[in-house]
């Protein structure tokens, strides 16, 4: 995990929550990565980011009409009081013991608690089994841009992986993404095109 926390916690419910962190706080997760939320009962939740907005305020409107200088520009982004605010579908969790669970979270966590990127040995342990089961919390879901959320959480596990394991991975995952949408051809064609594009 990397040590230096994203942001924190503004709303949550055992699906999801949102979260607010600073440009300059860390290293941003992109769309699709998974992050990582240590709670203090030690468990942790796992999530992938699916989306990514900064909402404007009355400065910026001014600002953007006036013919204003790059260093304003920096100050404004550095010093800016609206953070970014990113919204994470929670795929899992893992409970005092280490075992990783593919299931709805028990609980949410609190707000303004810590929220992680999850590192590559983080992914692969999510990951271990070959079990791509909570998938099917992303592909049920009809507020999730499914087919962008899918390729690039797809594209991370590749990514964590080297070799034959990370051809396993990707061809357990699909596996699961077939047999989740059979009923749903066309949402499966979308996904099978879309993850083509990055192998």
């Amino acid at each position: 995990m990397n040590p230096i926390p994203i942001g924190r916690l503004l709303r949550a419910n055992t699906t999801g929550c949102a979260l607010g962190c600073k440009v300059t706080q860390g290293s941003t997760p992109s769309f699709g990565d998974m992050v990582i939320i240590p709670l203090t009962n030690q468990n942790k939740i796992y999530g992938l980011v699916y989306d990514i907005h900064i909402d404007d305020d009355g400065l910026v409107n001014q600002l953007a009409a006036a013919d204003i200088s790059r260093e304003i520009i920096e100050d404004n982004r550095r010093n800016r009081n609206v953070p970014v605010e990113m919204s994470v579908a929670f795929i899992g969790w893992e409970d005092p013991q280490g075992r990783v669970h593919h299931t709805r979270v028990p609980y949410p966590p609190l707000t303004l608690d810590e929220i992680f990127q999850c590192d590559d040995e983080e992914v692969r342990k999510f990951t271990q089994n070959g079990s791509f089961g909570y998938l099917r919390a992303v592909l049920r879901n009809p507020e999730l841009p499914v087919v962008d959320l899918v390729t690039a959480h797809l594209r991370q596990i590749l990514a964590a992986r080297s070799g034959i394991d990370a051809g396993q991975a990707l061809e357990a995952s699909l596996v699961e993404v077939i047999a989740m949408l059979k009923d749903d051809y066309p949402q499966m064609m979308d996904v099978l095109s879309a993850v083509s594009e990055i192998l």
